[in-house]
Formats: C-alpha cells, sequence, structure tokens
C-alpha cells in the first residue's frame, strides 16, 4: 500500500478533509461542520475522529497514514501556534501539536489557509509545473499566497502574501475602512466586494444607462457579466477595478519574480476577459525583462486546501 496522507482546510463553517497518495492522487475527500462552540476544543477531535473513520471506509488503517497537513484561517507561527482565528474564536492553540496526539503521533505540519491553497495550485491545480508561483484569490477580500522554489513564503510573522491589504489608493473617495482599518486598500477594489462597491459608485457619479441599474443589489458577476456584454458602464467598472489589481500584480513580481500568477476565487470566473484585462494593466509595468510572468486561472476551486495542506506534509517527510 502507498503512503497516505490527509490533508485538512479549516474553515469558520466546515473543515474539507481529503486523503492524498504520494504523487498526488486524490483517495476521497469529505468535510465536516466546524464545531466554534466551547472555544473551539471539539475541532481537532472532530478533525482526527473523521479521519479515522474515512480511512476505514477507504480500506486504510491508521498505520497507513503518514503524516498530515492543515491549513488554517489566520497566521500560524513554525512550529504550529495560533494566537487567535477570529471566525472560529480560538485562542492560543496549537492545532499541529494537538492534531498529532490525536492521530497517533504521526508527523503534522500547519500553515495559512491562503499560502496552503496557493502550494496546492502549485502541485495539482494552475500553477502546475511551476516552482515560482504567487495566487491571489478574489471573493468577499482578496487573498494571496506566494511559493518560491516550490516552498511557502509565510514570512516572520505569517503574513506573507498578504496582497489584499496593499494600500493601493491614498485618497480613496469611498468612506468606509477596509477590514483592517485602512483605506484603499486592494482588497476595496478588486474583490467581489470590492467590484460591487466601484459599481455602486459609477452609477451614483453618471447617469449613463447600463442594465446594472436593473439589479437591485449589484455584483461583482452581473458587472462582468454586463461587461462581457458590451455594456459600456460595466466595461469602465470593470477596467477600474482590474487597473489596480494589475498595478499590485506588477509590484509584486518586482519583488518575488514567480514564474505564473494563479487567479482564483469567484472573481476568476469571469475567466479570459478577466485575464485580459490584468494583461493590459500588468504588462506596461514590466520593464526589466522580456519574459513577463504568466497569467492563469486557478483550477482546483475549493479543493486547493486540501491539496495544498496534503503537499506540505509531504514535502517534509
Amino acid at each position: 500500500m502507498s503512503r497516505i496522507y490527509a490533508g485538512v482546510d479549516l474553515g469558520g463553517t466546515t473543515a474539507k478533509l481529503g486523503l492524498f497518495k504520494e504523487d498526488g492522487a486524490l483517495v476521497t475527500k469529505w468535510e465536516i461542520p466546524t464545531r466554534k462552540e466551547d472555544a473551539g476544543r471539539h475541532v481537532c477531535p472532530d478533525i482526527a475522529e473523521s479521519i479515522k473513520k474515512n480511512m476505514k471506509e477507504a480500506g486504510l488503517v491508521l498505520s497507513d497514514l503518514a503524516g498530515a497537513g492543515i491549513g488554517v484561517p489566520g497566521p500560524i507561527r513554525p512550529d504550529g501556534y495560533v494566537e487567535v482565528i477570529v471566525n472560529i474564536g480560538i485562542h492560543d492553540w496549537n492545532p499541529v501539536k494537538e492534531l498529532s496526539e490525536l492521530l497517533g503521533g504521526i508527523p503534522v505540519k500547519g500553515g495559512n489557509d491562503a499560502n496552503v491553497a496557493a502550494l496546492g495550485e502549485m502541485w495539482q491545480g494552475g500553477g502546475k509545473g511551476y516552482r515560482d508561483v504567487v495566487a491571489v484569490t478574489l471573493g468577499t477580500g482578496v487573498g494571496g499566497g506566494v511559493i518560491l522554489d516550490g516552498h511557502i513564503v509565510a514570512g516572520s510573522k505569517g503574513m506573507g502574501g498578504e496582497i489584499g491589504h496593499m494600500v493601493m489608493d491614498w485618497n480613496w473617495p469611498e468612506p468606509e475602512a477596509c477590514n483592517c482599518g485602512n483605506r484603499g486598500c486592494l482588497e476595496q477594489i478588486a474583490s467581489a466586494t470590492g467590484v460591487a462597491r466601484i459599481a455602486r459608485r459609477f452609477m451614483r457619479e453618471s447617469d449613463r444607462p447600463s442594465v446594472l441599474r436593473d439589479k437591485a443589489d449589484v455584483t461583482a458577476k452581473d458587472v462582468f457579466d454586463a461587461a462581457k456584454a458590451g455594456d459600456s458602464l460595466a466595461e469602465e467598472v470593470a477596467d477600474y477595478c482590474m487597473m489596480y489589481l494589475g498595478r499590485a500584480l506588477a509590484y509584486v513580481s518586482q519583488v518575488v519574480d514567480p514564474q505564473v500568477f494563479v487567479i482564483g476565487g469567484g472573481v476568476s470566473k469571469a475567466g479570459q476577459y478577466l485575464l485580459d484585462l490584468l494583461q493590459k494593466h500588468y504588462d506596461p509595468l514590466i520593464v526589466l525583462t522580456k519574459e513577463k510572468a504568466k497569467l492563469a486561472l486557478a483550477t482546483l476551486g475549493n479543493d486547493a486546501g486540501i491539496y495544498g495542506s496534503a503537499k506540505m506534509i509531504i514535502d517534509e517527510n
């Protein structure tokens, strides 16, 4: 029997889990609820019991499990210590140590969920075939993960890859601040919520006709669908938002020099239209090399985290 590795992607609502062979072949995947009560003390025991149960159902025994990786939604130190996970309510926790003990002392490795997802996309997703990858997730916020020479760059405090909180516009015209407290963060402009916010602003500031005005609560999907259909106001919104993201990618490229940017999250469903907009604003800012980083779409979707978590521990063994 090939050695088996578990990948865990811990979220505030559910934990996604998978069992993998060393070559990346997925044996099985599933998810369980994340129980937040009692300050999250059930989280690791639930994960451990679920792994044991699903291994048995797959005809495996615990001794087949060579290691486990876990991605958590927050900064995590190299020793596995987590100061706080806000959306679960856990403080002063070491999921690496606890999960290892619950699984019979096997090796366990922990990482930030965005970084782990980036590793998954490098291994078996949109960044496959590359070793230097920056993954960008465009969802409710803007997440990022940096992989250099095949390894996660987490930084000294676990904040590596937090490109969503790069301040892109000091003169941000919207009254509300970003969740981090700053104004003009990339997350306020290029996330799904940011694109919708910019659309509402453009509609307030102009009386130009647009199909977006027929939407009770405009979304980023509405904006990109309308832009693809030739709606001029929607085209302007999409171009404005992706101008900032394209610039951000160029700034990141000058620092870490990736081979490829992998774009995921709900906004990435705009597909090639999105990539073309980004390329338009990215290319002119990269002048020191003709070999610019490729822009690609993520392919693993919600499974990127479990792939990356498994890859993390496979690389340790």
